[in-house]
């Protein structure tokens, strides 16, 4: 029977209980009080607390990672390699060396709970891992893939094999020799896919051919490596025993049929059960997570580790219904975010640069780790020669087929907890490993040259595209909101086999290093080679492509390609245009950043949606509309009864555009189209269409810029009401105005009789339209030009939606410096036309409140 001694008290002021063994070779210590302090003014520090100091190191370790994340910014490093490297400096390497730091922030008693918590994590990463894998996808890859993922394994992994063999004394000591095979090639044959997902977003390779390849090699290699890793701790027993090697290899067996063939049975029926539309019950979810702990605790007893368990445990949940999704939602921010961040910077941590003594070992772990490095760059390399892939792409996607970070470092520290690597062994592997990731985004940067972007292409804009030719149309897309709204106003322009239009339906994923994030960007871009094919990963993108591949199927003279791009909204106007150039895209497509609500109000959604529209309108290389959905899907779906569309011309380039596209839109039996051109009463005098009493003493002089735009604007109307005359859909007023309060009277009138408004931008005559200047001083959203701002505020209607037009300039449109700025593209046109202005032209500004309201 133990015996109890005397409480007495620690120099922190906490009592401890001393307890004797009943054998009486020892006495047990525990402090039932060394959690949480009882604060600083009773002479207790914090750090003398578990709970306390864990949280303190926490922060230290988040603090530092996002300073080291800024700083490798600026050099597109991957975020594992801040966050080992934070481990490292923070670890015994180097801040460790400072006694009052290591005994104080990270004392060696708090390691177990930091290193509890962070395999906690990698328990559940492992299984989101499980979750988010598809097998079937290493199907879909291709042939091309496949040979590529299989030869930049096999050449590392018998390199490694064949190298650790031989060096094994060397490398690691007094442990089990097929344990430290198998971990050694393991660790020297993967590739991690997050890992370089991320690093293709970031150099702007996703949506290219050598991008697509990487992406589409590395899932299939990351697969395998997940697979071989779950095999190597099965087999993996560094006990002498056969016997107990053999129990250990049969209870693994008996644990994954269990888990296929009775608990994947139940979650098959659990989420079939799952209405459509509705969430999983937080009581599900709280029994699935009690699985994972169930399964690694299992595995562990068995003794395999325990995320083979929280792995295969993963697989059995299906991946293709609203559990997965609703579980790697709830799950995945959080663990990727702080527990597996955690993970690596423990295993900077655990990384102590003093332990490496000797250097034979040093230089026989750095051959052997770059001699697999050269097998997978040239088996990648031959394989690409083999399918007629240029040179120094080849030897690009060898690079990124070398990307580490993830897998490996999740196999290293295994193997150390497995005591298959010393400490030595660990802390060399670990610096390799960052080094090598650290270096591919430099070569691949100057290794792959991408072919010269086209110069030009002809259809960049509506108005000098055949009315009656194919129309290019890239639709950008944020959400599955965005979709009835975009599949509607493709609908209004009249696709037919007389008239196609082809539909980029690009899903614009913000970068944000989350799994599934990288997984939407395979599946993607795998598709884009095969769109007929019509699984695709977890998240909106499946619900996105399904919209448009059944319209595509129900509606005539429409090809859709779905593609997606991932980039942080920084930079993602650069993929837009990309994209935009390379399909030679005649107008680009963007949701407006708000969304109505259900009282009918525009609310603004992500504030970094406006600055990408902002972006894109400066810098497209074709056309631009930003679509305001006020109910153009609900008005659409009813287009037997008949769609009212109003065009408001005031003239310009992007009323022009407008117009063109309006002249799409009538070709739509249920469309009805009026057209109000505004005037002045100067303009009208000049108009054809005026009347032939008009003064024929009034002489104005004006512009060549203006001269030019009015002939352009007189013309395109005229050839618009020849080609529609006799239809009697069409309606064609003038308004003469004098002033915006005129305009703003002239357009309530009409607000309630049209269900959409198009108008151009007219952003770029900087000249100004006296008529609308001062609107444009009052804009509150100027990207969508004065009359387009007009019509999104909330003093109007509810119900229009608006599209807003801005046009390519070319040098076949119009064409002078001063009235378009650069980022137009337009080119200087000495027109012959060109007068002097004598400044006869009245401008106008509105008063400080003409009754729009914000």
């Amino acid at each position: 029977m133990a015996t109890r001694h005397p409480i007495v008290k620690n120099n922190t002021g906490t009592s401890l209980n001393f307890t004797r063994n009943p054998n009486g070779k020892g006495v047990i210590c525990y402090s039932p009080m060394m959690i949480s302090s009882n604060g600083i003014w009773q002479g207790l520090s914090p750090l003398n607390f578990s709970l306390p100091l864990f949280i303190i190191q926490i922060s230290v370790i988040v603090v530092v990672t996002r300073i080291l994340v800024f700083l490798l910014k600026p050099f597109r490093q991957p975020r594992v390699v801040a966050e080992i490297t934070a481990g490292i400096i923070l670890g015994p390497s180097m801040m460790g060396r400072i006694k009052h730091w290591a005994d104080g922030v990270f004392p060696r008693r708090s390691l177990l709970t930091l290193e509890t918590v962070a395999h906690l994590g990698l328990l559940y990463f492992l299984f989101l891992v499980g979750v988010e894998m598809d097998v079937a996808v290493i199907r879909r890859s291709g042939k091309k893939a496949l040979v590529i993922a299989a030869a930049g394994m096999m050449l590392p992994f018998l390199i490694g094999t064949v190298a650790s063999s031989i060096f094994r004394h060397q490398i690691s000591i007094n442990v089990h020799q097929s344990s430290c095979l198998l971990f050694m090639a393991v660790s020297l044959s993967v590739t991690a896919f997050p890992v370089l997902a991320r690093i293709l977003a970031e150099i702007k390779l996703v949506n290219s051919d050598l991008g697509r390849m990487a992406l589409s090699s590395g899932i299939v290699n990351d697969m395998c490596a997940w697979i071989l890793l779950a095999l190597t701790l099965t087999i993996c027993e560094t006990s002498k025993s056969v016997l107990a090697s053999l129990w250990v290899l049969l209870s693994g067996v008996a644990f994954v049929l269990l888990i296929f063939f009775l608990v994947r049975p139940l979650m098959w029926k659990v989420s079939r059960r799952i209405p459509d539309g509705e969430s999983i019950s937080d009581y599900q979810v709280c029994l699935i997570l009690t699985g994972v702990m169930l399964a690694g605790a299992v595995t562990d007893a068995i003794g395999i580790h325990s995320v083979f368990g929280a792995f295969v445990y993963g697989l059995a949940i299906p991946n293709s219904g609203p559990l997965a999704s609703a579980l790697v939602d709830k799950l995945e921010d959080f663990v990727t975010g702080l527990f597996l961040p955690l993970f690596f910077a423990i295993s900077g941590l655990r990384t102590n640069i003093s332990t490496i003594k000797k250097p034979a070992t040093v230089v026989l772990l750095v051959l052997v780790f770059v001699l697999a490095s050269i097998g997978k760059i040239v088996g990648t390399m031959i394989v690409a020669a083999f399918y007629a892939i240029p040179f120094r792409e080849g030897l690009a996607l060898g690079f990124l087929m070398n990307t580490r970070g993830l897998v490996d470092i999740i196999v290293l520290n295994i193997g150390r907890d497995k005591q298959v690597l010393d400490d030595q062994s660990f802390a060399v592997m670990v610096l390799i490993s960052v080094a090598m990731t650290a270096m591919v985004i430099p070569v691949v940067t100057t290794l792959h040259r991408p072919a010269r972007r086209l110069v030009g292409y002809k259809r960049r804009n509506l108005e000098l595209s055949k009315p009656d030719g194919e129309f290019r149309l890239l639709a950008c897309i944020h959400g599955p909101r965005n979709v009835p709204s975009i599949i509607s106003l493709i609908d209004l322009a009249n696709p037919t086999k007389r008239s196609p239009i082809f539909v980029y339906a690009l899903h614009l994923i913000e970068l944000t290093g989350r799994a599934s994030n990288m997984l939407v960007v395979h599946n993607s871009t795998a598709s884009n080679s095969a769109h007929h094919q019509r699984n695709r990963s977890m998240s909106s993108s499946p619900n996105i492509f399904s919209a448009f591949d059944n319209y595509e199927q129900h509606a005539g003279g429409v090809s859709i390609h779905p593609l997606t791009t991932i980039s942080p909204y920084s930079t993602m106007h650069e993929d837009i245009c990309l994209i935009a150039e390379d399909k030679h895209a005649t107008i680009i497509v963007l949701p407006f950043h708000k969304q109505q609500t259900v009282d009918g109000g525009l609310q603004p959604m992500n504030p970094a949606i406006r600055q990408l529209n902002e972006k894109i309108l400066s810098s497209a290389p074709c056309s631009v509309a930003v679509l305001v959905d006020r109910g153009i899907s609900a008005s659409a779906s009813r287009l037997s009864t008949g769609q009212n569309t109003a065009l408001l011309f005031f003239g310009g380039p992007d009323d022009r555009e407008a117009l063109a596209f309006a002249a799409r839109m009538v070709e739509n039996p249920s469309v009805s189209l009026t057209i109000v051109r505004f005037l002045r009463p100067e303009d009208q005098q000049r108009s054809p269409n005026a009347s032939a009493k008009s003064s024929p003493s009034m002489i104005t002089i004006v512009t060549g810029e203006n001269y030019n735009d009015r002939s352009l604007d007189e013309k395109c109307l005229k050839e618009f009401r020849a080609r529609s005359e006799g239809n009697s859909f069409i309606t064609y007023v003038e308004k003469v105005v004098n002033n915006a309060e005129e305009i703003m009277a002239a357009i309530r009138q009409m607000e309630s009789l049209h269900q959409l408004y198009v108008v151009g931008r007219g952003h770029e005559n900087i000249s100004g339209n006296p008529l609308t200047a001062g609107l444009r001083d009052w804009a509150d959203c100027p990207e969508l030009g004065p009359i387009g701002d007009v019509l999104a505020s909330s003093d109007f209607t509810k119900t229009v939606s608006v599209l807003v037009v801005q046009q390519y300039v070319t040098e076949a449109s119009v064409a002078s410096p001063a009235t378009h700025q650069t980022h137009r593209h337009s080119t200087a046109n000495n027109s012959p036309n060109q007068r002097m202005s004598v400044g006869m032209e009245n401008q106008r500004t509105v008063p400080a409140a003409f009754g729009i309201s914000r």
